[in-house]
């Protein structure tokens, strides 16, 4: 049997009834199954990734809306709410303005018209952005209010207030505002991606003729200016305020604040195959700069400005949005990080317990595998503790990484870099196209470097986006051993405080050398893609779950236990979720837990009746893929997977993806659990329905609260002892 296949026979030797664990019932199943996957599914049974999206948006802005999150953390998804949205246009729905700009097919797995999806995808964020403005100016502001931090209008200063900021305005803003006119000499200025603009008419008092003007607002300095503590003013609120001070001797008639979004330059929407695309989107972007496919205007805007702005700037009416001001919230970040702890979540300290204080890291690994669980338990002291203390020991003779994304202080980088300093072979596999971090991965790359690393940067064509390490070392008897990390997050130690993930230290002799094939193949010419302990992604991540899903779609059908449970970030991937339609057919109870964009149409009779699908959104981001097949009784055998993949295209087909099999009984109950107490109707999430709508369930029939998750986790975690 191929090494890397999910076997069906693993649960041999057990027993059922007297019998074996229904060996025939399983073979005759097969076959039921086989004519079954001929019937056809409905052509609708895929749900709409753009308006999947946009739900998940709309799920942060529900916790930005809810009265009952600490006001602080209602700013901060106000502000995650707006940058989110930016990345949207900037990529999904830029892709598809793109490909049907230049001909290319669409990636559509609904069946509808792509024009009809980019109209409902604009309408759908329209109404997400008005919600949006109106939660801050509505609710938020006042609350803030309340709470002694205003954010005010510049009409709504106090004279010295107005005073203050002009001697600011002389001092800090003046010296790089760059006023741009436009006339017969002047053409339209081209207006960067995100930036936020006053567009200004102003009046020669001698002529009577008017001129357009475009003023940027610096994106360096802050969004929201320091009038007094706890006191701030929108930043274009005070360059339109001394306009008369750019443009003199000239009459000021009206001025707007604007923001135009455009497609980043960089980003390559891998969810579709682009290579014919990549080329031809080069050739023209030679000769125009980056289409808008956003325009956010204020609402006061004059008729006469708006017209002109949309013609200049090419973009369709249907993306012209007018909302109340002030634009870009996503600056409201500063104000979630004000210093008031009163106004946030409750403090919380990770648990340092899941490795041992007094014995070794290698010591306590080489003992038993140990889970840890992010945030929950502490980064510092078990992921970066394994990598510091490898870079330290004198016995270890080679570290392996991969790195996806980190950050620049990061101590993993520096014990990186000590470790080659030190003699010890160190190879990193660094993804320089990690989205948003190109540059900053570029960086610390050359750093490694220079400090004697041997740095790969992964295949053309595929992102490296595994999670691992390989620490080898050696003992007296001149023995080596292998030490591993396989997890579902980056190895950054400041986003390990915010997302939720999972990670595996182990030992295993099996997990170690399939960990060594992988290095190998990443950094040389191994085309090894079987192993045993893992599925590796291009070839085997897709496989391996659909052998999975339909060995329990077997065994319903021949009325034996059977179970799915996974959590990921997203699923949109056709065949896998085809394969789930068909388990659900046969009668298999499946819990999907998913975080963000969802193809699968739940609880549809006939097709997905008995399929659920949750979703929690809260303090932290939940980030972890689990994917678990079985019951965990001694009579359901199934297995259960960890890792960094996702059931996207882009995951299974166009990435290097890891995950591994968790053996250790306890590790699995632990993660089986945490998906069940996800899906328990006592706790707080959203519920998808057959019809795609999303429905938050976090109150009783008396209006209390719903179990929280996450801060349940925090308490679980806070109480466990070291090695429980």
């Amino acid at each position: 049997m191929d090494s890397g296949q999910v076997s069906s026979q693993r649960g041999d030797g057990k027993k059922i009834a007297g019998k074996e664990p229904g060996e025939q019932q399983v073979r005759d199943a097969q076959v039921t199954a086989g004519q079954g996957a001929e019937d056809e599914l409905p052509p609708d049974r895929y749900l709409d990734r753009e308006e999947s999206w946009l739900n998940f948006s709309e799920r942060v802005l529900e916790l930005a809306e809810d009265e009952r999150v600490p006001l602080l953390e209602r700013v901060r998804f106000e502000s995650i709410f707006a940058g989110a949205l930016d990345e949207f246009f900037m990529v999904r729905v830029a892709g598809r303005i793109r490909r049907m700009a230049t001909g290319l097919p669409v990636e559509n797995a609904t069946g509808r018209p792509a024009s009809e999806i980019l109209e409902n995808t604009l309408e759908m964020a329209r109404e997400l952005s008005a919600r949006h403005a109106r939660c801050f100016g509505e609710s938020i502001v006042p609350a803030l209010g309340s709470a002694g931090i205003e954010i005010l209008r510049w009409k709504e200063l106090l004279p010295d207030e107005q005073e203050s900021l002009q001697k600011l305005f002389q001092e800090r803003i003046y010296p790089v505002l760059t006023p741009l006119a436009v006339d017969p000499a002047h053409p339209f200025p081209f207006i960067s991606g995100l930036s936020l603009s006053l567009a200004v008419t102003i009046a020669d008092p001698k002529t009577g003729a008017t001129i357009f003007a475009r003023v940027k607002v610096p994106p360096l300095l802050p969004r929201f200016m320091t009038v007094s503590p706890n006191r701030f003013v929108p930043i274009e609120d005070v360059i339109a305020a001394h306009l008369g001070e750019l443009f003199v001797g000239l009459d000021v008639i009206e001025h707007y604040a604007f923001r135009v979004t455009r497609i980043r330059d960089l980003e390559i929407d891998e969810d579709v195959t682009e290579n014919l695309l990549k080329s031809l989107e080069r050739e023209l972007m030679r000769t125009r700069f980056e289409p808008a496919v956003r325009l956010e205007v204020e609402e006061s805007i004059s008729a006469d400005v708006l017209d002109r702005l949309v013609t200049e700037l090419d973009v369709h009416p249907s993306a012209v949005y007018r909302l109340t001001g002030p634009l870009d919230l996503s600056g409201l970040s500063a104000i979630a990080d004000l210093d008031m702890r009163h106004l946030k979540y409750p403090a919380f300290v990770p648990s340092e317990t899941a490795l041992p204080q007094d014995t070794s890291v290698f010591a306590a690994i080489t003992d038993h595998d140990v889970l840890v669980h992010h945030p929950y338990d502490s980064f510092t002291a078990s992921v970066q503790r394994l990598v510091v203390s490898a870079a330290a020991d004198p016995r270890v003779l080679a570290i392996k990484h991969t790195l996806y994304r980190t950050s620049g202080d990061s101590e993993i980088v520096d014990a990186l870099i000590d470790a080659a300093e030190a003699g010890k072979q160190v190879v990193v596999v660094v993804e320089i196209k990690a989205r948003g971090d190109e540059r900053a991965n570029i960086a610390w790359a050359r750093k490694l470097e220079q400090a004697g690393c041997h740095v790969v940067y992964g295949f053309v064509g595929l992102k490296t986006h595994c999670k691992m390490v390989l620490i080898v070392r050696e003992y007296a008897d001149g023995s080596l051993r292998r030490f591993c990390h396989i997890g579902t997050g980056n190895y950054h130690p400041k986003t390990a405080r915010l997302y939720e993930d999972f990670g595996l230290l182990t030992a295993d002799k099996t997990v170690g050398e399939d960990v060594t094939d992988l290095f190998n193949h990443l950094t040389g010419y191994s085309r090894k893609s079987d192993y045993r302990r893992l599925l590796v992604a291009p070839e085997r991540v897709r496989a391996g779950l659909v052998e999975q899903i339909d060995e329990q779609a077997q065994r319903s059908l021949a009325g034996l236990p059977a179970r799915i449970q996974m959590k990921c970030n997203a699923i949109i991937d056709e065949a896998t979720i085809d394969s789930l339609y068909r388990a659900s057919r046969a009668g298999v109870p499946i819990d999907l837990w998913i975080r963000g964009i969802c193809a699968v149409r739940p609880g549809v009779p006939g097709m997905s009746e008995t399929i659920r699908v949750r979703s929690i959104v809260g303090r932290f981001l939940e980030h972890s893929r689990i994917y678990a097949f079985g019951t965990g009784a001694r009579d359901a055998p199934g297995e259960v997977w960890i890792g960094s993949a996702d059931l996207m295209h882009r995951n299974l087909d166009r990435r290097v993806e890891l995950l591994v099999r968790v053996t250790d009984p306890a590790h699995r109950a632990e993660l089986r659990g945490v998906i069940s107490a996800a899906m328990d109707s006592r706790t707080s999430s959203w519920w998808l329905g057959p019809d795609g709508s999303w429905t938050r369930h976090h109150l009783d029939e008396t209006g209390a609260p719903l179990r929280d998750l996450q801060s349940h986790l925090i308490r679980v975690r806070q109480g466990r002892t070291a090695d429980a």
